[in-house]
């Protein structure tokens, strides 16, 4: 079992930054590929960006490329997600979520086993 807390969603204006993280425990960290999707009320959870074991592969959705940045901290069991330039459309329930990372596409959700209780982030125009 892997458990998955997210935390640093909050209220910013749209141009401005923020940065949410994801603190994971249980199983080893470093045997997981982490992803961050979110959800937007009435519609589908959509992949936001992953990154591999290592740290060293990462993916983005083309929504969010050249804006947002994904890493982790395998000493701290943590991914981060730091968003520039935000929108009001990127306005969202932001979850991380662990997969193993030999399996499944890093794009899709049913991919990941383990997903956090989310954290809501919120851009104004």
């Amino acid at each position: 079992q892997v458990q998955l807390v997210e935390s640093g969603g909050g209220l910013v204006q749209a141009g401005g930054s923020l940065s949410v993280s994801c603190a994971a425990s249980g199983r080893t960290f470093s045997a997981y590929a982490m992803g961050w999707f979110r959800q937007a009320p009435r519609k589908e959870r959509e992949f936001v960006a992953a990154i591999n074991w290592s740290g060293g592969t990462t993916y983005y959705a083309d929504s969010v490329k050249g804006r947002f940045t994904i890493s982790r901290d395998s000493a701290k069991n943590t991914v981060y997600l730091q968003m520039n330039s935000l929108k009001p459309e990127d306005t969202a329930v932001y979850f991380c979520a662990a997969k193993f990372d030999y399996r499944g596409s890093y794009y899709y959700t049913p991919s990941y086993d383990y997903w956090g209780q989310g954290t809501q982030v919120t851009v104004s125009s």
